[in-house]
């Protein structure tokens, strides 16, 4: 069964999945800066659109553009600044 998920006061809206790829969530974010938390490795690659990420422990804002993933790990939380809609792929790991 789908659930469709809604962040940051509808700024940020997702809908999980589970495929045989795994855990699966597909989302997209409106322009605005973010923090979010993890309580399992993610790979989130962006689909449309591009998003600034600050990684747990690096103070550099890095941009991922379109075809472009990243990883985040376990228990930690990282920023996120998106500056025109942007949608993503997060796969969740075991």
């Amino acid at each position: 069964m789908l659930q469709v998920n809604e962040y940051f006061d509808g700024q940020v809206k997702s809908i999980a999945l589970t495929n045989n790829e795994g855990p699966l969530t597909v989302g997209v974010m409106d322009a605005g800066e973010y923090e979010f938390s993890t309580s399992k490795d993610e790979e989130m690659t962006v689909v449309s659109g591009s998003l600034q990420v600050q990684l747990p422990g690096d103070p550099a804002l890095r941009t991922f553009n379109k075809g472009q993933s990243f990883n985040v790990p376990a228990n930690s939380s990282f920023q996120v600044k998106v500056e025109e809609q942007s949608a993503y792929l997060c796969r969740y790991m075991n």
